[in-house]
């Protein structure tokens, strides 16, 4: 193999390919990126067994070929070289890669062309035309509620299904759960309506933070496989893919209607002022204790927190509130991370109870609800000893 390329051209595709693949752990085989010079194009292809990235870049190919090379070495040298046109050639013998710049010469060791397995190809029907950026938003305020645990099967998951609005309408929901949180946003997308299976689509979190890595923030096309989740840019320079999971999705439907059924008690409130004051607040948890406590009146929440060793805090702030529960405790941490991915100024949490489901709305988020479980919080006693 023999090809000439611009730094620049090929700097982004081998970041992207080097973020999949481990860095020192697993077999050399998955450690590898690979080069494919035919035409008048260099294809970089990398995977970590499960998720698979390919791009194709403009190139002067003096020789067609195929290798394996040490990915992130590779990435880390071409990512250092200055601006301008690389040389990137086998040796005679196919075991090493020479990489030359002007006066600048390295050499690395090739890998055994016999690992290189067929990529998954894009598949050439029906396709989806989408937003690379609403994509990357749905990720950001959906994945923060899935669980971290592998074992956990569907709730380790990113849920996308399909099914209508409250006036019939079609709609999309993307949901995460976590046990103790859950956020569903709804958007609308007639055609991926039209494509999901009935029961939606569910798509492993340790996949969906990759995935994110890469998204464009333009416009790129999705397309569903029998096994895989297909994405690919709009030009269709890059593709990428990845494993889509068969579990059951827990039914949401029960702690939903909790919360929108009527008759819980609301709470009306700044986000930026709450969050600022539990930000403060914070600072006097302590690691038996990690919550606020909040209580009510018509027109004001107060804030409370105690820890034995760091201290207690009050504050409180001016809110619209009705119903009967007078006092309930959150996760203090939790709720900022909540409030962070709102727009809204003022956010509306309706409480079901001292220890039933929490939703968290905004106006200026619409389709968007974010549940969090109340913590059962026991009165603290501390105890001095005293001589007899």
């Amino acid at each position: 193999m023999y090809v000439k390329v611009f730094r620049d051209d090929i700097i982004e595709g081998l970041q992207k390919s080097s973020n999949i693949i481990p860095a020192k752990t697993g077999a050399a085989f998955l450690r590898t990126i690979w080069l494919k010079a035919e035409g008048e194009t260099l294809s970089i292809m990398s995977t970590d067994s499960n998720l698979e990235f390919s791009g194709a870049y403009p190139a002067r190919v003096q020789t067609q070929g195929l290798v394996g090379v040490q990915g992130r070495s590779f990435y880390d040298l071409v990512r250092k070289l200055p601006p301008g046109e690389i040389a990137i050639k086998t040796d005679e013998a196919g075991t090493h890669l020479l990489i030359e710049q002007g006066k600048r010469k390295y050499k690395l060791p090739t890998n055994d062309p016999s690992w290189f397995q067929k990529f998954s190809e894009f598949p050439s029907g029906e396709t989806v035309v989408w937003s690379g950026d609403f994509l990357s938003e749905l990720i950001d305020k959906t994945a923060f509620c899935i669980s971290d645990e592998d074992t956990m099967e569907a709730i380790a998951c990113l849920n996308v299904v399909p099914g209508t609005d409250k006036a019939g309408e079609r709609i999309i929901r993307a949901q995460g759960l976590n046990g103790h949180q859950f956020a569903m946003l709804g958007f609308r997308n007639e055609d991926l309506h039209a494509m999901l299976p009935h029961g939606g689509i569910l798509i492993q979190k340790k996949y969906l933070l990759e995935l994110k890595k890469w998204l464009p923030a333009g416009e790129i096309e999705l397309a569903i496989g029998d096994k895989r989740l297909f994405f690919r840019t709009g030009d269709k320079v890059e593709s990428f893919s990845l494993p889509l999971s068969y579990y059951q999705y827990p039914d949401v439907g029960g702690f939903l209607s909790k919360i929108q059924s009527g008759g819980a008690a609301t709470l009306k409130v700044d986000r930026q002022e709450f969050m600022d004051a539990l930000d403060r607040i914070m600072i006097f948890n302590s690691e038996n204790n990690r919550c606020t406590n909040l209580s009510f009146t018509s027109a004001e929440m107060a804030l409370f927190s105690q820890g034995q060793d760091v201290g207690t805090a009050n504050e409180s702030l001016s809110v619209e509130f009705t119903g009967d529960i007078q006092k309930i405790a959150f996760p203090t941490r939790n709720l900022i991370e909540i409030m962070s991915h709102f727009a809204s100024k003022q956010l509306v949490y309706t409480l079901s109870g001292t220890e039933g489901p929490c939703g968290v709305t905004g106006s200026d988020d619409p389709d968007y609800l974010v549940i969090i479980m109340p913590m059962k919080v026991a009165e603290e006693t501390y105890y001095t000893e005293e001589e007899v």
